[in-house]
């Protein structure tokens, strides 16, 4: 029996980056939105018709409809709403950030375990295809022993900016592009960042970082991202003992949903990049192309239900999603005092 999933708010996230990928996931149905305004409502009935949509979670519940639920709105309304979906009974799905700070999401993760409920993250830039793919030139040890990774994240995007001291783009980018490198390269032993900010009428607003993390491992990994300055480059470059890799990736699934079209419309040739967008893995044999593994989001989707379903860990868990702003908590302090933060 297929996972029944409802989407709590229908913004650009949950028009673009739940809703088609949850449609696309096997084991999983949509089973309900959430919406308030007129027009946002309009837009769910028309991109889904025949789902039932709410005018609150409080009311989904009372309709029974879902056995889980993906919370997608403005990152401060977060928590009383994971919270409630918690004490319901209800698997979550928190989209990132899902808190405020590390203290905030282990708060989250315990009250899931008190109460016997999944309660995943939703990182699902793990599954690009230009990270999917550097992942498999790592594993196959294409460059040798890493050394370090490279991960850049500038969008010409200033609109998307969340504006105000509660917002920012650390918390924004700075999920995803973390929570990548401990992907790739485990636990973080030490922070460095920089942050650059603006002045906005919501107040003093982070626009841009760089940040270098210090892996236990023994490597190292340097992340940046911004809005505001008129570039766009997504970047991933990573040097080991034995070569170097490349790649400059155009976000196809996000480009492919924003052109209207859904993974579940040919799933097959869902999420690969161009032969134009190759990266390039660069060893003593010379320089060879390598190509796209295929980006996947509703693989998160469908390794969630199947941790429901067999009470095995979703694709981030909880405590997962709290080292990561462990580390985003350490890097605004680095930034602040000037120095490393060791974690």
């Amino acid at each position: 029996m297929a996972l029944r999933i409802g989407v709590v708010g229908y913004g650009t996230g949950g028009q673009h980056f739940h809703t088609p990928f949850i449609a696309a996931a096997e084991g999983c149905s949509l089973a309900g939105i959430v919406a308030r305004a007129s027009a946002t409502v309009a837009k769910a009935q028309a991109d889904w018709p025949g789902t039932p949509i709410f005018a609150s979670l409080t009311d989904m519940i009372a309709a029974g409809v879902c056995d889980a639920v993906t919370v997608k709105t403005p990152p401060q309304t977060r928590r009383a709403l994971v919270l409630e979906a918690i004490e319901a009974g209800l698997h979550v799905i928190a989209d990132k950030p899902f808190a405020p700070n590390a203290a905030g999401g282990l708060e989250l993760a315990a009250a899931a375990k008190a109460k016997g409920v999944t309660l995943g993250v939703y990182q699902n830039r793990r599954f690009d295809a230009d990270l999917q793919t550097l992942a498999k030139v790592i594993a196959d040890q294409r460059i040798g022993r890493i050394w370090s990774l490279h991960n850049r994240m500038d969008f010409d995007d200033p609109a998307t900016l969340e504006a105000g001291p509660t917002g920012g783009l650390l918390r924004d980018l700075g999920s995803h592009l973390v929570d990548q490198m401990i992907y790739l390269l485990g636990p973080v032993a030490s922070v460095d960042a920089q942050l650059d900010h603006v002045e906005l009428a919501e107040g003093r607003t982070d626009a841009s970082f760089t940040i270098t993390l210090r892996h236990v491992s023994g490597c190292h990994s340097h992340v940046s991202a911004s809005k505001l300055n008129h570039i766009n480059l997504r970047e991933l470059r990573a040097y080991g003992d034995a070569g170097a890799y490349v790649s400059q990736g155009s976000d196809v699934q996000a480009q492919a949903i924003f052109a209207g079209k859904r993974p579940i419309q040919d799933l097959d040739a869902w999420g690969y990049e161009p032969e134009t967008n190759w990266a390039r893995l660069y060893s003593a044999g010379g320089v060879e192309l390598i190509a796209s593994e295929q980006g996947r989001y509703h693989d998160y989707y469908q390794a969630f239900a199947e941790a429901v379903r067999t009470g095995g860990e979703p694709p981030v868990t909880g405590e997962q999603g709290s080292a990561t702003l462990a580390v985003l908590d350490a890097a605004r302090l680095s930034a602040e005092r000037g120095r490393s933060v060791d974690l």
